[in-house]
């Protein structure tokens, strides 16, 4: 997998996310995470909801849904999901993103 983030990212914790060929670095806050994400093969991510997410598209492509509406986004476009609203998702490999997420504790430390 090509090396898309800085040795500053990868040196932070990596987050358990259980989606195969997903490498996600995590930075914690007391009150939000961001993670950094890269996907060596493309994934599916069934219907789900939690507090707001934003992200930025660094390489590659996602398809989000949204509530029902379905948008394609690219390398840097941005996407904003509000609180609470149903998305999937269709990841092309090769996607990597930067990520905001309003929970504290969305994701925990990969063990």
């Amino acid at each position: 997998m090509k090396e898309i983030f800085p040795e500053a990212i990868r040196n932070l914790p990596q987050a358990n996310i259980p989606i195969p060929g997903l490498t996600a670095y995590l930075s914690q806050d007391k009150n939000h995470q961001i993670v950094f994400m890269h996907f060596s093969q493309n994934a599916d991510v069934p219907p789900h909801s939690h507090d707001a997410q934003w992200g930025i598209v660094l390489e590659g492509e996602i398809a989000l849904t949204v509530e029902g509406k379905e948008q394609v986004y690219t390398k840097g476009d941005r996407f904003y999901i509000l609180e609470g609203e149903t998305h999937s998702a269709q990841i092309s490999a090769g996607y990597a993103s930067m990520e905001f997420f309003a929970d504290k504790d969305r994701y925990k430390v990969k063990k």
